[in-house]
């Protein structure tokens, strides 16, 4: 999405990346955020969505392996600078439509977030299949959302902040839109002053749906 309003060709509404200043006064502390959601030494994870790499890059300093997945090269790029600032070198970087993540994936992954982009998702069922035909057994989907509060209760640096009331969704329903995919919902992890994170668990004891990728 453009800076102007304007949705363009493969982008989801409503999903701009904001100005650096008040996103980071909203997430001062993103290492402890992806500890918080359950990122983990060992772990194969995908940021999908992953903007300018604020998440990214302390997923990179946390897991095994990292897979950062982006349509826009300028926000690809900024990632890519984030995450060699933090000095890892462990991640890789795909251009490319989220809806295609089974396809841009080369292998299963312990946990794939998707942040502040899930409410301007058209087809969030179509998404939701896609993460399932690439997670482990007992893989995880995380969905970083505003919690449903009117624009105007959630200012940062005196202005509302956030997509507008209309788009924002709870966990339930999340759940509701991922359901089809087999995901389940876990539990939901509090990210202050605004945040949730609704954490979904792949209940599927076997592999066979993922494509044959290896682990």
């Amino acid at each position: 999405m453009t800076t102007d309003g304007k949705t363009m060709a493969g982008f989801f509404p409503a999903t701009a990346m904001p100005d650096s200043d008040w996103w980071n006064i909203l997430w001062p502390e993103p290492a402890q955020v992806v500890a918080k959601l359950g990122v983990k030494p060992g772990m194969d994870v995908v940021d999908l969505c992953c903007g300018d790499g604020l998440f990214t890059a302390p997923m990179a300093q946390i897991a095994r392996r990292v897979l950062a997945i982006d349509i826009d090269p300028q926000m690809l790029d900024l990632a890519r600078a984030r995450v060699a600032a933090a000095g890892a070198t462990n991640c890789a970087f795909v251009l490319g439509d989220a809806y295609e993540i089974a396809a841009l994936v080369p292998w299963l992954a312990d946990l794939v977030l998707i942040a502040n982009t899930f409410h301007g998702v058209p087809d969030k069922a179509r998404l939701a299949h896609g993460v399932a035909a690439i997670l482990k057994p007992k893989g995880r989907l995380v969905v970083v959302n505003w919690h449903r509060r009117p624009r105007e209760e959630t200012p940062v640096l005196g202005q509302p902040r956030g997509p507008k009331t209309e788009m924002r969704i709870e966990p339930e329903d999340v759940a509701t839109a991922v359901a089809p995919s087999g995901l389940r919902l876990e539990r939901v992890v509090e990210l202050p002053p605004y945040h949730y994170g609704a954490i979904f668990v792949n209940a599927s004891t076997s592999s066979t749906q993922n494509n044959g990728k290896a682990s």
